[in-house]
């Protein structure tokens, strides 16, 4: 069986319009401020893909599902590694990211950015309905039109408007101000699924955009790499083709053509070896159930550790991202435990609500 290749590139688009920090900005990004904020919410967009898709990798019984399991696992991975290096580059312009506040963590569930809240992002177990979420989140838009004031199409269009900030900006003096030693690198973020760039100048931020975009990020391109329409194992798939693996149950290979399901080996998929999780847990559906409700804070205060612990890697003390190891561990154990629990008379299960809580 051919064994999938992981992808560095991605097209997140989901923002909470609770929380959209960038609501009624100019497209033109003319001040330090707006750009640093720009990065600021770069970081919460990354942020807020990673809880469904651990939804769904949690969600899958133990033995089960491997390929797909292996999937899911990587573009986490890949997830954590742009919102760092959305952090590296806020460092390195004098910011001060945040990753553990109330404003920054996300609520479920939320809308795919700009789609008229027609397609919602939720807390699934996993399940064909979450993946055909996940490739609705991951489709870059196709649209030549330029962004709009303030609106973007896509998340492709909106890195492009941070790089172009950059590129202007510091063409009238040094924005790279930020003290070197903020920086999270590769030597302490070993698991990053690609490039984990020190950003010391434009050519470095302007690679880690690249880096995160990947060719034709988000606006009309649906192939990375520069192909023309097949794939070729010896090359990445983008994370669109990767949940589509899954849900059709079978690999691209090459001479596949990106317009059309993949024809290659099959991938082993289980629908109904999963934990049948309730939508959108909460915390406050428990409060019936004092043992229920303990589980439940307890795995919202071990993800706001793991929140905490990135937080602080990313603000000046980058040897601490190893915390977040142990701590991913423990979040996958508590959010099984919940799985595990039936909730009284409606034949589901209780989950992991990914909430804020203050710690």
């Amino acid at each position: 069986m051919e064994k999938p290749a992981i992808s560095i590139h991605h097209r997140p688009k989901w923002v909470n319009p609770e929380y959209n920090s960038w609501q009624g900005t100019k497209n033109a990004i003319t001040t330090l401020g707006e750009l640093k904020e720009h990065l600021q919410t770069a970081i919460e967009v990354e942020l807020s893909t990673i809880p469904p898709y651990l939804c769904a990798l949690y969600s899958k019984k133990e033995g089960t599902n491997t390929f797909p399991a292996f999937i899911i696992r990587s573009v986490v991975v890949e997830e954590m590694l742009h919102m760092i290096l959305a952090a590296n580059i806020l460092n390195a312009i004098g910011g001060k990211p945040k990753i553990n506040t109330r404003k920054a963590v996300p609520k479920y569930p939320g809308f795919l950015f700009h789609s008229d809240k027609k397609v919602a992002l939720k807390l699934l177990p996993f399940s064909k309905e979450a993946l055909e979420g996940f490739l609705k989140i991951e489709k870059p838009a196709k649209t030549d039109e330029p962004p709009k004031d303030g609106h973007y199409h896509s998340i492709g269009q909106f890195y492009e408007a941070i790089m172009n900030g950059l590129k202007n900006l510091s063409a009238n003096k040094n924005i790279f101000t930020g003290k070197p030693e903020r920086q999270v690198t590769a030597e302490h973020y070993y698991g990053a699924g690609g490039k984990l760039i020190s950003i010391r100048n434009l050519d470095d931020a302007c690679r880690a955009i690249s880096e995160i975009m990947g060719q034709g990020e988000g606006i009309d391109h649906d192939i990375l790499d520069g192909d023309d329409g097949a794939f070729d194992q010896s090359k990445e798939v983008a994370h669109y083709f990767r949940f589509n693996e899954i849900l059709q149950g079978r690999y691209y290979k090459v001479g596949d053509n990106s317009k059309k399901p993949p024809t290659g080996a099959v991938l082993p998929v289980d629908w109904d070896a999963v934990y049948q999780m309730q939508p959108n847990p909460k915390m406050e559906n428990y409060k019936k159930d004092p043992e229920l409700h303990d589980l439940a804070m307890a795995f919202n205060k071990t993800y706001m550790d793991l929140l905490t612990a990135i937080n602080r890697a990313c603000n000046g003390y980058p040897k601490e991202i190893d915390q977040s190891i142990p701590l991913m561990y423990k979040l996958k154990e508590e959010a099984v435990a919940l799985m595990r629990v039936p909730i009284m008379g409606n034949g589901l299960n209780a989950g992991p609500g990914f909430e804020y809580i203050n710690s």
